[in-house]
């Protein structure tokens, strides 16, 4: 008799808390900044920034305007800040539109202004905003190859900004001298803020040589375009010891750290002990799976290095390496696949992985479930998991079955949160 009768109502349960522990409303009102002399200004990128732009107007109890873009369908209602929608993951025109109307809006400001940035993850996508010499069709061009390349999300994002007028600090240079107050969901394993969103707002020290060893490392075939403005000075991203950044402010407001203790303070309120393995895991989302398997079949078989039942999470981001285009599905349901053609027939193992914002790659899903009799369901559904897997085509498996999970746009983004249960 398993100690869980109901492991899907159980992770369903662990990502409502990790999710409503990066809800803005819950968060942002504790980093408000001091009030100004003169305007108050808000501009945000990402796939929770319109969510954190609606709680902003709630807490804040003075006159402000702007304007924020995020994801097509993730735009909920505000009164004060104009919310845009562009595409994610791949660049659009209403992207490179929107780019214009934020450095529009931080035009001709004076230091008795503040700018508060509403950034979270996705707004390397939203933001596409392409420097002399190169086109709209080059930066959508170089996004697609960054997903492709299997790079850690740092990696991609030290290659965006050194081709980008907007990302690495640009947009809070054009704001200055007005001071720039930064809140941030991070998405990115360790926090860094200048990493989230290619840090439109937050400058970092990495080099166009540094994105030129990247590029040639991942072997990711860039347009001649972008090449071309990546071996120029004109590339070089702004310098953090640059006095126009000495008087902004950069908080996180929300994290995966924080959501991972909530989803495993909720395990343990119903009696389940719980282990946190990391909140910055990066690799292949099906050699991680790999690892995540190898601890779970040794608890399940030798009740090492945990006891059973338990839990273990585990947060951040893995990559995907496309060798065959023409799949569906994204990281999350691609490590669960592996997990389960790794655990296949070893009973007591359940798992479950999503995308805190509610979207894992390019369907509806956020993730999926799974279990030991996951790729035995899949075979008896007419399907082959492992050819799915080899071709990147988890979504079609999980549907198969009837086990992705669709919770709908949550509203914040901090990574992927995944869970292991061994009961």
């Amino acid at each position: 008799m398993p100690v869980t009768p109901n492991p899907r109502a159980l992770f369903t349960s662990l990502f409502s808390a990790a999710v409503a522990a990066a809800d803005p409303e819950c968060t942002i009102r504790n980093f408000l900044p001091a009030k100004p002399r003169g305007r108050t200004v808000v501009i945000g990128a990402g796939k929770g920034s319109a969510q954190m732009a609606r709680a902003f107007e709630k807490a804040w109890d003075g006159p402000l305007e702007g304007v924020v873009v995020t994801r097509y369908g993730y735009a909920p209602a505000c009164e004060r800040i104009e919310i845009l929608e562009a595409a994610h993951p791949v660049p659009d025109a209403a992207g490179l539109e929107a780019s214009g109307r934020l450095f529009e809006a931080v035009r001709g400001l004076t230091e008795d202004d503040i700018v508060v940035a509403l950034i979270s993850g996705g707004g390397s996508a939203l933001l596409p905003a392409p420097p002399e010499g190169m086109k709209l069709e080059d930066e959508i061009a170089v996004n697609e190859a960054l997903l492709a390349s299997g790079a850690p999300i740092s990696a991609m994002n030290t290659v965006r900004k050194h081709l980008s007028t907007i990302k690495g600090g640009r947009l809070a240079l054009a704001a200055h001298p007005a001071r720039v107050v930064s809140l941030i969901v991070s998405d990115i394993p360790g926090d860094n803020p200048a990493f989230v969103a290619s840090g439109p707002t937050v400058p970092d020290a990495a080099t166009r040589q540094d994105a030129a060893t990247i590029v040639e490392a991942y072997g990711m075939k860039l347009p001649g375009a972008a090449l071309q403005h990546l071996s120029s000075p004109a590339s070089d991203a702004p310098d953090p010891a640059d006095p126009r950044f000495a008087g902004n402010e950069t908080h996180i407001v929300a994290s995966a750290a924080v959501s991972l203790e909530a989803a495993a303070e909720e395990a343990r309120r119903q009696g389940i002990a719980a282990v946190i393995l990391s909140d910055a895991m990066e690799g292949e989302a099906r050699e991680v799976a790999s690892v995540h398997a190898a601890i779970a079949r040794e608890i399940a078989t030798r009740d090492r290095p945990f006891r059973k039942p338990v839990l273990l999470l585990s947060g951040g981001e893995t990559t995907v390496t496309i060798r065959e285009k023409g799949g569906k599905g994204g990281r999350n349901t691609e490590f669960l696949l592996a997990f389960a053609l790794a655990i296949d027939g070893v009973e007591g193992i359940h798992a479950f992985a999503a995308d805190t914002d509610g979207i894992d790659g390019s369907e509806d899903n956020a993730g999926a479930f799974a279990d030991a009799t996951s790729a035995a369901r899949i075979r008896a559904a007419g399907l082959d998991p492992r050819a799915l897997l080899s071709r990147h085509d988890a979504w079609t498996a999980f549907h198969a079955i009837g086990d992705l999970f669709v919770p709908g746009p949550t509203g914040t983004n901090v990574n992927d949160l995944r869970v292991v249960l061994v009961d």
